[in-house]
């Protein structure tokens, strides 16, 4: 399941889970689309492609709730 990360680890903006977005690499590192275009759809973290997230449902989310933990800084 992933983690779903609630904010841009190089800007810091907010990334719901319910919108779309956010783009993450294997390892879930996420990033918002402005900051991935701005690194040519690379992780600067370890270097996987970065996708499009899916998003989830907010019906689903309190059975299954997003992370609350911000990685930006």
């Amino acid at each position: 399941m992933l983690e779903m990360r609630p904010d841009c680890e190089k800007c810091g903006c907010d990334l719901p889970a319910e919108a779309p977005g956010a783009f993450i690499c294997s390892m879930e590192c996420t990033f918002c689309a402005e900051c991935t275009d701005e690194l040519d759809d690379l992780c600067p973290n370890c270097g996987g492609e970065l996708m499009d997230r899916p998003t989830r449902a907010k019906k689903l989310q309190a059975k299954y709730p997003p992370s609350t933990q911000r990685h930006h800084g």
